[in-house]
């Protein structure tokens, strides 16, 4: 069993991450901007299926699935990904501001 986050209903509140036991899970940027609304994702790859970001997850947002099935199906939750192999889903690096460029009002 793998855990799978949704990250439809993910609000980036990261106690997934705090209390995962191999750090495989990552804080991704929201799928608008970048600051807000991060996301969490989880690291199929390091994932040892303990169970325990699912037991805590306030939103009830994270799924424990068999292995070969997690593996289809992380792709379909995913909104944005540090992860994936999927170029529409892939988390590009923010654009560094440019100095003396003014902020849209």
């Amino acid at each position: 069993m793998l855990a799978v986050i949704d990250q439809r209903g993910c609000t980036g509140c990261e106690m997934c991450i705090v209390v995962c036991p191999v750090d495989c899970i990552e804080l991704v940027p929201g799928p608008d901007h970048f600051d807000l609304r991060k996301l969490c994702e989880i690291d199929l790859d390091r994932c040892i299926g303990c169970t325990y970001c699912a037991q805590y997850c306030p939103w009830e947002t994270i799924y424990m699935i068999e292995t070969s099935l997690a593996i289809e199906k992380a792709p379909e939750m995913t909104l944005r990904s540090v992860f994936l192999n999927e170029p529409e889903k892939r988390v590009a690096d923010p654009q560094p501001s440019q100095p003396g460029a003014s902020v849209a009002s």
